[in-house]
């Protein structure tokens, strides 16, 4: 190979490195804003047992309702926030109604954290991997598979046809919505550049070994 070549091909590698860079930082700051607008909710069950895999959804349907009720008149996502946090022991003692009535004895812890989410497709929207703020819902000792989707807006809970408008009256943009809902490989690959972006800020941010 040519000393032009080789210089062309070095070059041709850097400007890709630099796009994918470029691209993860943009994708990665679109996620935050996205995330800064919602609020999920995780459920995440006693065991992997069958039985506490469906008293999982049990709770997780009792306090989606009670949820649904009290985030009626939210407007906001800072609305969202004050008012779940002050039904917090509400909500556990809904979850825990649930426990003892199918006849167990787990207790049931709800906070409001922050957590690191996976990317995933819910099949009308998908969301990408990134720390979102969650109302966090623990059964038991909390070693099962858990459950997450859209609390605020209720995207999870809403028709296909009626995710636009629900999204757009609770505060997300339409580039929020453009994230989220893109056809075809679109949000695939801008999701696989925050995932890059993301590793690579991990990595940054390690200490030296």
């Amino acid at each position: 190979m040519s000393c032009w070549k080789w210089k062309r091909s070095r070059i041709v590698i850097l400007l890709l490195c630099l796009l994918v860079l470029l691209s993860g930082c943009w994708a990665g700051y679109c996620q935050t804003l996205l995330a800064s607008r919602m609020l999920r909710l995780h459920v995440i069950a006693n065991s992997d047992t069958d039985s506490d895999q469906q008293l999982k959804l049990e709770v997780r349907d009792a306090v989606l309702r009670q949820c649904q009720q009290l985030l009626e008149d939210s407007a906001s996502i800072s609305s969202a926030r004050e008012t779940l946090s002050e039904h917090m022991d509400a909500l556990a003692q809904v979850g825990s109604a649930v426990v003892r009535e199918q006849g167990f004895q787990y207790p049931v812890a709800v906070s409001m954290e922050y957590t690191d989410f996976p990317s995933i497709n819910y099949g009308d929207f998908a969301l990408p991997a990134g720390d979102y703020q969650a109302l966090r819902v623990v059964i038991g000792s909390g070693e099962g598979h858990n459950w997450w989707c859209v609390l605020f807006p209720s995207l999870c809970l809403s028709p296909a046809s009626e995710l636009s408008e629900t999204a757009m009256a609770k505060g997300l943009t339409e580039e929020d919505f453009a994230l989220m809902t893109q056809d075809g490989t679109g949000y695939e690959l801008r999701f696989r550049c925050i995932e890059i972006w993301e590793d690579l800020i991990g990595q940054l941010k390690r200490p030296n070994s």
